[in-house]
């Protein structure tokens, strides 16, 4: 069985195959655990099956590995390798689901790739690479968990669209040089006459911030001390 721990034999034994059903499980479980603590679509049963379902298709390949060969009677070759090629192409499906957007927003891109990455676990497992699939999911756990918090450390670029209410006779420009001297890049879109004859002027901004949130409070903070808010929408451009 040692042999089989670093190529796919033509030949399986029960214990190579049940290997490999176990330590796809495990890999699996081990990313699906980090992914279901921190709340996202694809969990803990969700990534084992992916995982398993790959290990499988894999393994029957192996299996026909045996008699997949063109005998000299025979024209026809089959191609085992379109198993996996086949699971990788139903994944995908799998992955686009997982991805929403709304507006500018685009979330579950990160879903996506994990539920990829762990078909290509999946499928080095069953082929019997076994110390090749141990070792992506080692470096797979250390992108999801650790290198999380570089990922939130590092600035982004968020926007919001804002509509504010000026007085009569005020410089409809007073808040574009306002925000500018703030830091937002502010790009003007409309401004209209309403019925008390003042005005109302909406502006596109743009600024790179870690906290989404505390960014928000910020610059309601800085716009409400000196104009009336009317609408504010934020446009986060994170993936």
């Amino acid at each position: 069985m040692s042999a089989s721990l670093d190529w796919m034999p033509v030949y399986p034994s029960m214990a190579d195959i049940l290997l490999r059903i176990i330590l796809s499980v495990v890999a699996g479980a081990v990313i699906g655990f980090n992914r279901q603590r921190g709340g996202h679509a694809a969990g803990f049963r969700t990534t084992i099956l992916i995982t398993l379902a790959a290990c499988l298709a894999m393994i029957q390949a192996n299996m026909l590995l045996g008699v997949a060969g063109k005998t000299p009677d025979s024209f026809a070759v089959m191609d085992t390798l379109r198993f996996p090629l086949g699971v990788l192409t139903g994944v995908g499906f799998i992955g686009g689901g997982a991805i929403l957007r709304g507006g500018d927003a685009v979330t579950g891109v990160t879903t996506a790739a994990t539920i990829w990455v762990m078909t290509a676990i999946g499928l080095c497992i069953g082929g019997g690479q076994i110390f090749l699939g141990i070792g992506a999911t080692l470096v797979a756990l250390i992108v999801l968990a650790p290198l999380k918090f570089i990922d939130q450390w590092l600035e982004r670029k968020t926007g919001a669209r804002m509509t504010l209410r000026l007085a009569a006779g005020a410089d409809p420009f007073a808040p574009v040089t306002m925000l500018e001297n703030l830091g937002y890049a502010v790009q003007p879109l409309r401004v209209r006459r309403i019925d008390d004859g003042g005005l109302e002027a909406t502006f596109e901004l743009k600024w790179h911030s870690r906290d989404i949130a505390g960014a928000a409070e910020k610059l309601y903070a800085d716009v409400n001390a000196n104009f009336m808010i009317k609408d504010c929408t934020f446009i986060p451009t994170a993936t």
